[in-house]
């Protein structure tokens, strides 16, 4: 594993806290762009997703070739349950699984690092390509959370 996906998978989702520390619930759940997510659900969504995601690397890890369909929140029933934490627990969750995500990655060995799955847009990726692709769909939600926490209804 090279050291920036180490670093990002270790510590990237610390971010979170970071940016909403000074939110109450009112601004965290405030839809403040009509028909988007708020940054609650931005953040079960994260936190949602974390679980697939161990999910598909472990398939990967022992199964040949698995494909994915595209993940959708809205299609996921889980979704509305983890929009039901308090953002304190999502954080906690968040937390949680992240540690064991870094530690399966962290302890393949190298040649299994190698397997592939099928992504339906991407195609065939790797378990660090996962891990990537993890991470930056991860950041895209961080700065959504970011981008609504400084819009001028939330302050």
């Amino acid at each position: 594993m090279y050291a920036s996906l180490t670093e990002r998978l270790k510590n990237q989702h610390k971010t979170i806290a970071s940016i909403i520390i000074k939110l109450n619930n009112r601004q965290l759940n405030q839809e403040v762009i009509k028909g988007k997510w708020t940054i609650h659900e931005n953040i079960a969504h994260l936190a949602k997703y974390q679980p697939v995601f161990l999910d598909r690397i472990r398939k990967i890890l022992t199964m040949e070739e698995p494909q994915f369909e595209a993940y959708r929140a809205e299609d996921d029933d889980g979704f509305e349950i983890y929009c039901a934490f308090t953002t304190y627990e999502l954080l906690k969750k968040i937390a949680h699984d992240r540690e064991l995500i870094f530690q399966l990655i962290q302890h393949t060995p190298a040649d299994k690092l190698e397997r592939t799955g099928i992504h339906p847009k991407f195609g065939r990726l790797n378990v660090l390509e996962w891990t990537e692709f993890f991470l930056l769909h991860e950041a895209h939600h961080l700065f959504a959370i970011f981008q609504l926490a400084h819009k001028p209804e939330v302050s």
